[in-house]
């Protein structure tokens, strides 16, 4: 984890996320926190994300999620150099599909 990022502030918001019990709960709170633009951009960098780790070339992720090739190139980076949260969470989400 990135040590420079960590405050009460973000400890505060990761807690609260945790409190969230179901995709409804996600959409009232993530609506209320975030603008839209906001979320979709979120949105967009995870999709990215899995459809790089499915092996999936950049003109194919650009055509399917609309993002930009330096959004798609800083989300590979992340995958290859970052702290494996993408990793985490679909690992998780795979094991629920069980």
């Amino acid at each position: 984890m990135n040590r420079k990022l960590q405050d009460e502030n973000i400890d505060f918001l990761f807690k609260a996320v945790l409190k969230l019990e179901n995709i409804e709960e996600c959409y009232d709170f993530f609506e209320d926190i975030c603008t839209v633009q906001e979320l979709k951009a979120i949105a967009q960098r995870i999709t990215v994300a899995k459809l790089l780790t499915e092996k999936h070339v950049y003109n194919y992720i650009v055509k399917e999620t609309g993002a930009s090739t330096a959004t798609i190139s800083r989300v590979n980076r992340t995958l290859n150099y970052g702290n494996d949260g993408y990793k985490i969470v679909f690992d998780r989400l795979d094991e629920s599909k069980s």
